[in-house]
């Protein structure tokens, strides 16, 4: 886990109506951690419902997600409370360029290019449109057309999902005589940090899973049966579990718990916590008895004592 996002959780935790959301959630994005990404997002939404650069990270996450639909949603309503938001403009245009609505990509896209003209993005995905228009025989309505969409605008037909039928997106909407459309949002994506939590230790980070109170992933991994990489979403599963933890030993006068075991169909878990703020899963088979798991949850939790005390 980095400093930036170990620090940006950090405030938010101290303050929750702090607008550190924003960083915090494109910085998980750009990591790859869509669902902790996702989860930020719709917690900061829940506050600030109207902010439209919001909804907008919201729907880039999405995106990144597979989940075109949902981004369209999310950018429809950026724009009802922010109707020049280039960056959603730009991905409304992306958007109905693969379901194939050359039109009202232009009109987006256009927009997006006039108001920012040193986005290189924004006037390379302009081009192809018009390419694809005049190979297609529509007509080119270049640039000049496309002005700012007014506050009238967001609530039309070609904005609002409830005044029309809603785009629906799949691989098979996109124009099957062009090449894929390159369309990034970001100049660069930063490598993932190095999240060697558990280095040295027999077995390594596979069924170790190191998370902060908040359900944010601060190291190890975490795979289902079938090989999905599923960290993130165990992560925020298990946020609160600490606490509740703790209320259940309190009520049952069971004194202060160190360790939670699960013995399920699947496999062996041991919930433990490393430090006040932090939960670490160990996962282990069948065939490996609890008591056995709850010894390597020990050794892992102390390495994991040992990494955040020095910082990754």
């Amino acid at each position: 886990m980095s400093d930036d996002i170990r620090g940006m959780t950090a405030e938010l935790a101290a303050d929750p109506e702090s607008l550190v959301f924003l960083d915090l959630g494109e910085a998980l994005r750009r990591r790859g951690q869509l669902d902790a990404a996702y989860k930020v997002m719709r917690t900061g939404l829940a506050r600030y419902p109207e902010l439209a650069r919001a909804h907008d990270l919201c729907a880039r996450i999405l995106c990144d997600r597979g989940e075109p639909d949902r981004a369209f949603e999310a950018w429809v309503t950026a724009l009802q409370f922010d109707a020049g938001l280039v960056s959603a403009h730009k991905g409304l245009g992306f958007l109905y360029y693969q379901a194939g609505d050359l039109a009202s990509a232009e009109t987006h896209l256009a927009y997006a290019a006039q108001a920012d003209p040193d986005d290189a993005g924004s006037v390379a995905a302009l081009e192809r449109v018009h390419a694809d228009r005049r190979a297609g025989g529509q007509a080119d309505s270049g640039t000049e057309e496309a002005s700012a969409p007014g506050a009238s605008a967001a609530t039309s037909g070609e904005l609002s999902l409830s005044a029309g039928p809603p785009v629906r997106l799949s691989a098979s909407d996109r124009l099957p005589a062009s090449p894929p459309l390159t369309f990034s949002f970001d100049e660069a994506a930063p490598s993932p940090a190095d999240e060697a939590v558990f280095t040295g230790l027999d077995g390594g980070a596979d069924g170790l899973l190191l998370l902060d109170a908040n359900g944010l992933r601060l190291g190890g991994g975490l795979r289902d049966p079938d090989g999905r990489d599923v960290a993130d979403e165990v992560a925020a599963l298990l946020a609160g579990v600490s606490k509740e933890a703790a209320r259940t030993a309190r009520l049952l006068s069971l004194g202060e718990w160190s360790g939670l075991a699960v013995e399920c169909g699947d496999g062996n878990l041991f919930l433990s916590a490393p430090t006040d703020s932090t939960l670490l899963l160990t996962v282990r088979g069948l065939d490996v008895p609890m008591g056995r798991v709850a010894r390597f949850a020990d050794r892992a939790s102390a390495a994991a004592r040992v990494w955040l005390e020095r910082g990754p």
